[in-house]
């Protein structure tokens, strides 16, 4: 099994979403092209930049800390993005 990673990704217009996946490069080059792959809510919103990944491990814990990304308000994001601190407490509050 693969290492799965947590990125956030930042639109044109300042949003922030957050996914998981076991390959960043090849996830945004989806979210890029606009012709299917990538996730709806992403379409038209580019140009799209990377702010953040970081390696989860397990698929069930990318999960786990993919859901409690989503739920931090942009100010919270903006700070996973700043700070490694911060994502690395999510990670250990969503491993136990």
């Amino acid at each position: 099994m693969g290492e799965w990673y947590l990125y956030v990704v930042r639109c044109q217009n300042g949003s922030l979403y957050t996914g998981i996946t076991m390959d960043v490069a090849r996830r945004l080059a989806e979210h890029r092209d606009e012709k299917g792959k990538g996730a709806k809510y992403l379409r038209g919103r580019g140009p799209l930049t990377l702010e953040l990944q970081t390696k989860i491990g397990s698929r069930s814990l990318a999960l786990a800390v993919e859901g409690q990304v989503k739920k931090l308000s942009k100010t919270g994001k903006e700070e996973l993005i700043r700070d490694d601190r911060a994502i690395e407490a999510i990670i250990k509050q969503a491993s136990e």
